[in-house]
């Protein structure tokens, strides 16, 4: 079995035959249309539902979906568990009452996977009887009942599935493998891939969607100590991983074309250094590097995390495998990434186990409310700078105009923290004026993770060690660009006056095509290694960073910055005026931190040195630079070689996150005309990945695009 790579490169083969097969039954969409036939748990026969509280609808919506899920036990698999109402794919509950869905769910989170594997989650629950008996009487009982609650759902799901594997002798490893955990601490490699899967697939069997988180550093301990006492080879491990992945594309269906049918968050990191400095990089990390190269599984989108001591073993294993194409690869420069964190407070050991949120924003897995809150910094300096290109608009030098857009972005995100704050409800009993408002219950989630539990707060309301809302700009190169074009053409060259320019854009450029050209062809953009305009990228940055953190201490939250559009150029492109650097309004223009399309001249690496001239530790949760590389730009030895410096210098500079996509446009256009023909062809796309034919004709487009100029 073959799978589409944008390169056209043969994938070694490792695994099965019959490992081949479930695969590729999964990916050929088997069980997430087996899915669907299922949408949902009906809660209509529980009598006066309208009339209980939010807490007690939730803690029965998840104790119906323990009772009544469809079990299923896929041929051959190695693994036991699954997620099987179609409504979970939709990020909700699964539990309808009177045809309607209950309630939301959870994404954006890593769970605490370890505090499972380490202590099981019978230990989950006797901190929860615990809690139960401190806060019992007080307004944090209901809470702690529904920890109870949730657990006992668990119980029941975990029962039901060891009940139908204990019947048939096909599965006896199954049910043998599964028996203790994840209740029991894990004690083999393979235990511990099923507490994983099997904890995984019952958060999102109730509609969440969590991280998986640092794979390696939670099974590789388990996996040495299996292969030292002979319990286990290599090949047998790999094969049993493999099944994990193969399994978590259970939801693939075809059914929901937009933005790909990949976004489940269910992302995963390898290698980098552990709390005490020391190297994870172990087994584990090269057997999931085998099944990404062998099976092209775009469904895990997964980031290395480098350093300057990376082995070069590893780097070479990482470009290997990523020159197939399809995004599935990315990488962190951890030494950044902890720097960053050291600044906004985290403590070193705590810093060094950062993951990601389920794409790569950072945080602290198992410990942290994540949520970010992107915004289009271009319509800001067109709208509010520029008055939306209305009126007299003058300023005496650039100076003024960029110290006014400073001022406005100020006011953004001060009303921005100050809507926040208003979600919390006054308390003049506590020191700091207010308490955490009631949300809507997420107990299952909140059950794993850190302080939740112990505080009798959800994941919602204050629970978690951290809680962190992060402003992330977006538009980011445009607005540069814009702003470098009115420096240039107004105030350097004084070619015209500003409200001249401004009248020309009123009008979207037209009758001044001899100007236009010369904007977009006479400058060189950020992206190019020009350090005139990457200073002025670097100093927004810088501002911006400084300007998010000045608003810590109002609320609950935390606002440390980060860049990023995940797509939203699209929904934001009607919106734009035409821009001071030639493009027309409505234009889609740059993803992430990563240049405006068509400015990017001189290569993958001028455009690393621009992004890597701001000061990225100042963006505690993340700056996404995305590359684009042909085929023809990676193949052989000396392609190789190319992409592995790629990494070095990334680390040596000081990025933060890059995410390479090796592939030809020529192909996805292909595969827009013969949908049917590819319909395992995976593209990055912005914060994870996507099978290119779910994507709609907007989307792919977007993507085509920007594959053409990079």
């Amino acid at each position: 079995m073959n799978f589409y790579t944008p390169n056209g490169g043969e994938r070694p083969i490792r695994l099965s035959a019959s490992t081949r097969a479930f695969a590729h039954d999964s990916l050929g969409r088997k069980y997430g249309l087996d899915t669907l036939k299922t949408d949902a748990i009906p809660l209509d026969d529980i009598e006066n539902f309208s009339a209980l509280t939010k807490v007690e609808k939730y803690d029965l919506a998840i104790r119906k979906i323990a009772e009544n899920a469809p079990i299923r036990l896929c041929e051959g698999e190695r693994l036991s568990g699954a997620a099987t109402l179609g409504m979970a794919i939709r990020h909700l509950i699964p539990a309808t009452y009177a045809g309607k869905s209950v309630f939301s769910s959870i994404s954006h989170l890593t769970v605490n996977f370890e505090d499972v594997l380490k202590n099981g989650v019978r230990a989950i629950r006797q901190r929860a009887e615990n809690a139960f008996l401190k806060y019992r009487g007080t307004e944090k009982e209901a809470f702690s009942q529904s920890c109870l609650n949730c657990l006992d759902a668990f119980e029941i799901w975990h029962g039901r599935y060891l009940k139908a594997l204990e019947k048939l002798p096909e599965y006896g490893d199954n049910y043998e493998n599964l028996k203790r955990v994840p209740f029991a601490p894990a004690t083999t490699f393979y235990e511990a891939v099923q507490s994983i899967w099997f904890t995984f697939a019952f958060l999102r069997l109730c509609g969440n969607w969590p991280g998986i988180g640092r794979m390696d550093y939670l099974l590789g301990d388990y996996l040495k100590r299996d292969l030292k006492n002979g319990r286990i080879t290599l090949d047998e491990a790999r094969e049993i991983l493999a099944h994990f992945f193969i399994k978590g594309c259970e939801w693939i269906n075809g059914q929901f074309v937009g933005s790909g049918d990949a976004q489940h968050y269910q992302n995963i990191l390898l290698a980098g250094m552990d709390e005490d400095g020391n190297e994870v990089t172990n087994e584990v990390t090269y057997l999931v590097l085998d099944i990404l190269e062998e099976l092209g599984i775009s469904d895990f989108p997964t980031t290395v995390r480098l350093n300057r001591s990376t082995d070069e073993a590893l780097l070479r294993r990482v470009a290997e495998v990523m020159r197939y194409g399809g995004g599935i690869l990315a990488v962190y420069n951890e030494d950044t990434v902890i720097s960053a964190l050291l600044k906004d407070g985290y403590d070193e050991r705590e810093a060094r186990k950062f993951a990601n949120d389920g794409c790569w924003e950072v945080q602290i897995p198992g410990k942290t409310y994540f949520i970010y809150s992107p915004f289009d910094s271009l319509q800001l300096l067109q709208q509010k700078t520029l008055r939306g290109y209305e009126g007299d608009v003058s300023f005496a030098d650039f100076e003024a105009l960029y110290s006014q857009y400073k001022a406005d972005l100020f006011d953004y995100i001060e009303s921005f923290a100050c809507g926040r704050a208003q979600r919390f409800q006054k308390d003049e009993t506590s020191a700091n004026g207010w308490k955490w408002a009631e949300h809507n219950p997420c107990t299952l989630v909140s059950i794993f993770e850190e302080g939740c539990i112990e505080k009798g707060l959800s994941y919602l309301e204050g629970g978690p060690v951290y809680n962190i809302h992060s402003p992330h700009i977006g538009g980011l190169a445009d607005t540069v660009n814009s702003l470098y074009a009115i420096k240039k053409l107004v105030y350097d060259e004084k070619r015209l006056t500003l409200s001249e320019l401004i009248d020309i854009l009123k009008k979207n450029w037209e009758g001044e095509e001899v100007l236009r050209q010369y904007v977009l062809n006479r400058y060189t953009y950020f992206g190019n290694d020009s350090d005139e305009v990457d200073a002025l990228a670097a100093r927004l940055l810088s501002d911006f960073a400084d300007i998010c953190v000045s608003f810590n201490g109002r609320c609950g939250y935390r606002f440390p910055a980060g860049v990023s559009t995940f797509g939203r150029q699209l929904e934001w492109s009607p919106k734009r005026l035409a821009s001071p650097h030639g493009r027309r309004a409505g234009e889609v223009l740059a993803a992430n931190c990563s240049p405006t399309p068509g400015t990017d001249r001189e290569g993958a690496t001028a455009m690393i040195r621009s992004y890597c001239k701001a000061d990225l530790s100042k963006l505690a949760t993340g700056a996404a630079l995305d590359i684009k590389l042909l085929p023809s730009s990676v193949a052989g030895e000396d392609g190789l070689q190319a992409l592995m410096a790629l990494f070095r210098g990334f680390v040596a500079l000081g990025g933060f996150f890059m995410q390479p996509d090796v592939v030809d446009a020529t192909l996805l256009r292909e595969a827009q005309v013969h949908p049917e023909e590819y319909q395992t062809l995976s593209v990055r796309v912005s914060g994870w990945n996507a099978r290119f034919v779910t994507l709609n004709q907007e989307w792919q487009d977007m993507v085509i695009e920007q594959n053409e100029h990079g």
